[in-house]
């Protein structure tokens, strides 16, 4: 079983959520081809600015994989800017582990994260839809929910 953090925004995430599907863009193909059924999908959300507010990155729940990769065009998710006309055609069915409310905040753990191997350029880990993380990473992600 490999464990994977999905890279995402609150947008989408809400939509992973609501759809248990998670969704990566062309250019990961290769990625999402690796990920099994019985593998577990942490699911991250970069820090947003609503209104006058701050929200941080953070880990918002984790999911059991229970389909094989599919490739599927409706559009389901939101395209950042960015990426354009993106609809994240390659895809995994999901069923919810945990929903962490309120989600846990990413940079007080990077420090302890052994994924992160440059602890003060960090966000160079995070930049691409989904990686594979440590065990070690997973637990201390999904205990610091309680």
């Amino acid at each position: 079983m490999t464990r994977w953090l999905a890279i995402s925004n609150r947008t989408n995430w809400e939509i992973a959520r609501k759809k248990n599907v998670w969704g990566v863009p062309q250019r990961s193909k290769k990625t999402i081809e690796r990920v099994k059924p019985g593998d577990t999908v942490l699911i991250y959300v970069s820090q947003q600015k609503v209104d006058d507010k701050l929200l941080p990155s953070a880990v918002t729940g984790a999911f059991e994989v229970v389909s094989e990769p599919f490739e599927e065009r409706t559009k389901v998710f939101v395209a950042p800017e960015h990426m354009g006309e993106e609809i994240f055609p390659y895809r995994i069915k999901l069923k919810p582990v945990a929903i962490f409310d309120p989600p846990v905040e990413f940079k007080p753990l990077i420090p302890r994260l052994k994924f992160i191997t440059n602890k003060t350029m960090w966000t160079g880990h995070i930049r691409q839809a989904m990686r594979v993380i440590p065990e070690e990473d997973y637990q201390r992600l999904m205990s610091s929910n309680k």
